[in-house]
């Protein structure tokens, strides 16, 4: 009995022993997982930190992309207002030089028939003053 006694403390103290081992090892288990989870959370916070850095770092990048199509388009137009206004100086310069020329046409046309009808005139009267005496005889 006395064997049997010793061998059940035996057997208790080493049940006692394997327990507190196995709640150690339960214990060291649950740290990992917590010690797991933690890294996890960082790791998430950090990819998410990054995925906004990104973003932020893409929308700028899409902000001076629009503003750079932007100057662009107002420096189009402004050569484009630019260009018509000097394809009109053009023209309102080709309209008042064929003005010009229309008018120096009118002037000449003018002056020659003034001379026309100034020798008209004269050789109408040249021709009144040419009056042939009718009584005398060649």
């Amino acid at each position: 009995m006395i064997k049997k006694d010793e061998n059940l403390i035996l057997i208790t103290n080493d049940l006692r022993n394997k327990e507190k081992d196995l709640k150690l090892k339960e214990e060291e288990q649950n740290r990992k997982d917590i010690d797991l989870k933690v890294r996890e959370e960082e790791q998430k916070n950090l990819e998410l930190k990054e995925k906004r850095r990104r973003d932020r770092t893409l929308k700028l990048i899409k902000e001076e992309e629009e503003k750079q199509k932007h100057l662009e388009n107002i420096k189009i137009k402004e050569w484009e207002e630019k260009f018509d206004i000097e394809q009109k100086e053009i023209e309102h310069k080709e309209n008042l030089r064929e003005q010009r020329l229309r008018q120096k046409e009118l002037e000449k046309l003018r002056a020659f028939e003034e001379k026309d009808n100034i020798l008209k005139d004269n050789l109408s009267s040249g021709l009144q003053k040419f009056d042939i005496d009718k009584t005398t005889e060649n």
